[in-house]
């Protein structure tokens, strides 16, 4: 399940920008500006293994754009992250935000490192110099990260306590995705999991689908597609397939969820390693063929491409990952009648929660989880509502839809604020 460097990331997303901006018909000068990345720093830094050596790590964090309002987005610790890559995935976190209604723009951050390789400690070192380098960048009112592949609360709150060292005072509002006691809001760390399931839930009932009759495979069992899983099981579908980065299993009568993310809970625990009755296993190609009702590519960029796009056979795509499907696959795809749900709307329920979990922090006022899901429920639901309506107007994909309406808000906003000088 590695990342397919034969696409480039960011050709995507310029390419899905000018099939947007021709529809709103603009001119080139109404949007240059949102196809280059606001700043992109690229550092070096030693980390002291537990062995006595040093080693040098490389890593990254670009701002894509700060026109609605600070930078956001994640870090992930992956051996293939890359410039490119990362590039991608800020300017998919700023139409991201822009498409739900968010205040924020975008931005991405990485190391390249393959954080199961390395001891508790030597991951703690690596976060905190890696937080050292980049501390220039963010802050609560410029860059707040986040986690993303292979970074979680433990991680955030260490980067937290590091940048709030530097600045000699507790600054909560610098990371969202923290642990609840220092200032984490409840219900972040099943955020983007349930904003699968949500879109998933309003699209089957756009299209007439009982979720009872739905079977869905899930590639990728990391906090995203695990607890999409979980959610989308709980919601009446059967989870018939599932994969992370050492196999796939399948059981056509549906999989235990439960037992299979109790069974993953433990560090360093993949599924090459489960055992139940009935599964079979699968490689993570095979199952994106599957003949399902609904896929949902939860791991890595670039996983259904040209070379695979026409094996699918699944009806709708809901993309839980950034970037899943490349431009000649969305092709292929539309031709098939395949409905594709938007990476920048289908999984935008977590950054919908580390806002709400920034505001708490500069509030210090907190929610209660009811709350918090009630609230990500409406927004997400009304972002879902715009979105598929102007796909039905204009018979558009969903994807250039949530672009066209993502786009024109970046407009508009750098419209009002102008040019400097």
């Amino acid at each position: 399940m590695s990342s397919n460097r034969q696409y480039s990331p960011y050709d995507n997303v310029i390419a899905t920008i000018r099939s947007a901006a021709e529809i709103l018909e603009l001119e080139e000068k109404d949007y240059i500006v949102i196809m280059y990345p606001e700043r992109e720093l690229k550092v070096y830094f030693p980390v002291q293994m537990d062995d006595g050596s040093v080693r040098v790590f490389e890593g990254f964090r670009i701002q894509h754009s700060s026109a609605r309002g600070p930078c956001k987005g994640g870090i992930r610790f992956h051996p293939d992250v890359d410039d490119d890559e990362v590039k991608a995935l800020a300017a998919w976190m700023t139409f991201k935000c822009a498409v739900v209604g968010i205040p924020y723009g975008g931005a991405k951050g990485g190391v390249k490192v393959d954080p199961h390789a390395l001891s508790h400690d030597e991951l703690m070192r690596l976060t905190r110099r890696y937080t050292a380098a980049i501390l220039p960048m963010i802050g609560p009112e410029q860059d707040i990260p986040a986690p993303d592949i292979n970074t979680n609360g433990e991680i955030m709150g260490w980067i937290m306590d590091t940048y709030s060292v530097f600045k000699g005072h507790a600054i909560p509002g610098v990371v969202t995705g923290k642990p609840i006691d220092i200032g984490g809001s409840l219900g972040r760390s099943e955020a983007t999991g349930r904003g699968v399931m949500i879109t998933l839930r309003e699209i089957l009932k756009k299209m007439d689908i009982p979720a009872e009759t739905v079977d869905v495979a899930v590639q990728g069992m990391g906090n995203v597609g695990g607890v999409a899983a979980k959610l989308v099981s709980e919601m009446g579908a059967k989870v018939v397939a599932v994969s992370d980065m050492s196999c796939g299993i399948c059981k056509p009568d549906g999989l235990d969820i439960p037992d299979i993310l109790k069974y993953l809970s433990t560090r360093g625990n993949l599924l090459k390693g489960y055992v139940a009755d009935g599964i079979r296993r699968i490689s993570n190609q095979e199952l994106l063929a599957l003949d399902v009702d609904v896929l949902v590519p939860a791991a890595l960029e670039n996983q259904i491409t040209e070379e695979n796009a026409a094996d699918i056979r699944a009806k709708i795509i809901i993309e839980g990952a950034n970037g899943p499907t490349t431009v000649g696959a969305d092709a292929i795809l539309h031709e098939k009648g395949v409905v594709v749900v938007p990476d920048i709307l289908a999984n935008a329920g977590g950054v919908i929660v580390s806002y709400f979990e920034w505001v708490q922090n500069i509030q210090s006022l907190f929610w209660g989880e009811d709350d918090i899901n009630m609230t990500l429920n409406r927004i997400l639901c009304n972002a879902i509502d715009e979105v598929f309506a102007l796909h039905k107007e204009k018979s558009i994909t969903l994807r250039t839809s949530a672009y066209v309406v993502a786009l024109e808000k970046l407009v508009n906003a750098r419209n009002a604020r102008g040019l400097f000088p």
